[in-house]
């Protein structure tokens, strides 16, 4: 039986940091057109910046990649702060209805404010924000157990999912690429949506950073964490809104990207451990890597046709989230 090594928390996030370039140089030279590692060379060093494979490089690939990068590690991180806050480990932006605020808050952002590319960050997050209020709400105020929290953010999700198609539906015109956006895709992906969507990322992932050790003095219980001077709601209202802003940058551009905010922080915890200072710098590099793997796998699979990345996704999450609730079914009460 195949074992990983013994790697210390800071060993494994070079080994990420390495997958994650390799992810990237190939995200940069695959696709319909193949370009050679000699062709990526000139381009970056300014030798070739009139032929089409420039083109391809600056205004396809190299924004895709980005998004890719910066959507990974935004949900990543958001889905292990969810977890940290809510104390739950099946608890992820997707599953929760997080990402499905956020979509439907952009979406609506879409026909109302069409020219308007700035505002989808700040209307995702306010979507994402609202929606993870009314799961914490439920979750610790009625103080409900884990399964109910989980069941209550997919009645949530169905509602906005619903709010979504019938936006779609009398809107078509308007939203041309939907489908893609609601199963998470990256393929229409400019510099515009990265740069607005960036600033917020990169915002929330330096708080998410400052903040991790608070994540750890909530993980010992609200009783030891008032004892050592917390102030316990409103730190987990200040996390809930640093990962509702993650969550609704990320789905701005990236779509209804479903199962990163799961698979990516249980996958980080096997490799580097519980404590949240390695988890959260961890996850920014296992995210990034991971979409942008995935987001690989989609194009090439079935080439010369192209899945949306969110199909992969899915695909790779369900069967997932499967086994964490048969693994968990033991700690896990209605």
């Amino acid at each position: 039986m195949f074992r990983f090594p013994r790697l210390s928390g800071g060993q494994w996030i070079v080994v990420l940091c390495l997958f994650l370039v390799m992810s990237a140089i190939f995200s940069l030279l695959l696709g319909s057109v193949s370009i050679t590692p000699q062709q990526l060379l000139e381009v970056v060093s300014g030798k070739d910046r009139d032929s089409s494979i420039y083109r391809i490089l600056r205004f396809v690939r190299l924004p895709r990649t980005m998004a890719a990068m910066l959507a990974g590690s935004a949900l990543a991180v958001s889905g292990a702060m969810v977890q940290a806050v809510l104390d739950n480990a099946l608890a992820s932006p997707n599953i929760i209805g997080i990402n499905a605020g956020a979509g439907f808050a952009a979406m609506l952002c879409m026909v109302l404010f069409p020219a308007q590319m700035w505002i989808l960050p700040p209307a995702a997050f306010l979507g994402a924000f609202l929606t993870a209020l009314v799961v914490s709400a439920t979750a610790i105020r009625l103080n409900t157990s884990k399964i109910t929290i989980i069941l209550t953010g997919v009645a949530i999700s169905s509602i906005l999912t619903a709010g979504i198609n019938t936006i779609r539906e009398f809107y078509p015109d308007v939203l041309v690429g939907s489908s893609s956006f609601m199963m998470g895709g990256l393929a229409y992906v400019t510099d515009d949506h990265i740069r607005f969507a960036g600033v917020y990322i990169l915002v929330g992932l330096g708080l998410a950073v400052l903040f991790r050790c608070e994540m750890n003095v909530l993980a010992l219980g609200e009783d030891s964490a008032h004892s050592l001077g917390m102030n316990v709601g409103g730190t987990r209202f200040f996390l809930l809104t640093v990962a509702a802003m993650l969550s609704g940058a990320a789905v701005s551009f990236a779509g209804l990207l479903g199962f990163v905010g799961l698979i990516v922080p249980h996958g980080v915890r096997f490799l580097v451990g519980e404590d949240n200072r390695s988890v959260i710098a961890a996850c920014i590099v296992a995210g990034a890597a991971f979409v942008t793997f995935c987001d690989l796998l989609a194009r090439l699979l079935f080439a010369p046709f192209e899945l949306p990345v969110g199909v992969v996704m899915s695909f790779l999450g369900g069967p997932f989230f499967i086994k964490l609730l048969l693994t968990k079914r033991r700690h896990i009460h209605v």
